[in-house]
């Protein structure tokens, strides 16, 4: 059903047939934005579930680790060993756009390039095991990183995905048919009012028509009455 308040006139037919013009265009880039959100974040996640089970199986190795150090070595020293921590650790945080869309993306940087350094203790009273525990520690800590970063952008591919698809499908369903009722409400309205007329000028035409014949009639009346009063007398 048309809008109840439209009013059925030729400026607001062009201006309908503009908006629906540009309600159109808009569909196809915001479906073109779906698609391409869509592949964009297919290669998210199928990234995401690669490096999860990547961290997973390193978390793996580096508790089993930390477990053999445990047995080996008593919980006081332990917990000394890795009291302190050596090495400082730089994270910095920027973005990049996809699609309109803001991802994080970090970059991690630690203080001392040497490999040494990540060993807050000595190795004197502590054992290889937890040498061992420290160092996968370290190698999966950038896979944890990379794991943060991927998952909140496909957190938020999602929801821009979510909210491109509420847009299409308002513009498809909605939007899109009830300005085409619109406007075919009014074309049929102007139709209805150019028949009338056109009806209105033809009873018009056949009034001043009869209105001629009656007048020429008439004429024609009074000048044969005007003829015949005019002839001869009788004899």
């Amino acid at each position: 059903m048309p809008s109840a308040t439209i009013n059925p006139t030729r400026m607001e037919l062009t201006r309908l047939k503009g908006r629906l013009r540009t309600a159109q265009r808009g569909h196809k880039l915001l479906k073109d934005k779906r698609d391409e959100l869509m592949k964009q974040f297919m290669d998210v996640v199928r990234e995401n579930r690669s490096l999860r089970r990547r961290v997973e199986e390193g978390l793996m190795r580096v508790h089993g680790a930390f477990t053999v150090a445990a047995a080996l070595m008593s919980p006081e020293m332990l917990e000394q060993s890795l009291l302190y921590p050596k090495q400082a650790v730089e994270l910095e945080m920027s973005f990049e756009n996809i699609m309109s869309v803001d991802v994080p993306r970090y970059q991690f940087r630690t203080a001392s390039r040497e490999g040494g350094e990540i060993y807050p203790y000595g190795f004197a009273q502590t054992s290889g095991e937890l040498d061992d525990a420290v160092d996968a520690m370290a190698q999966v800590l950038q896979d944890m990183l990379r794991l943060a970063e991927v998952e909140k952008t496909s957190q938020l591919l999602a929801g821009e995905i979510e909210k491109t698809r509420r847009r299409v499908n308002a513009l498809e369903y909605v939007k899109i048919p009830e300005m085409e009722e619109n406007i075919r409400y009014i074309t049929m309205k102007l139709d209805e009012n150019e028949r009338a007329n056109t009806i209105r000028l033809m009873k018009v035409k056949d009034l001043i028509l009869k209105e001629a014949i009656q007048e020429k009639r008439e004429q024609t009346a009074r000048a044969v009455e005007a003829f015949g009063g005019e002839g001869p007398a009788p004899a």
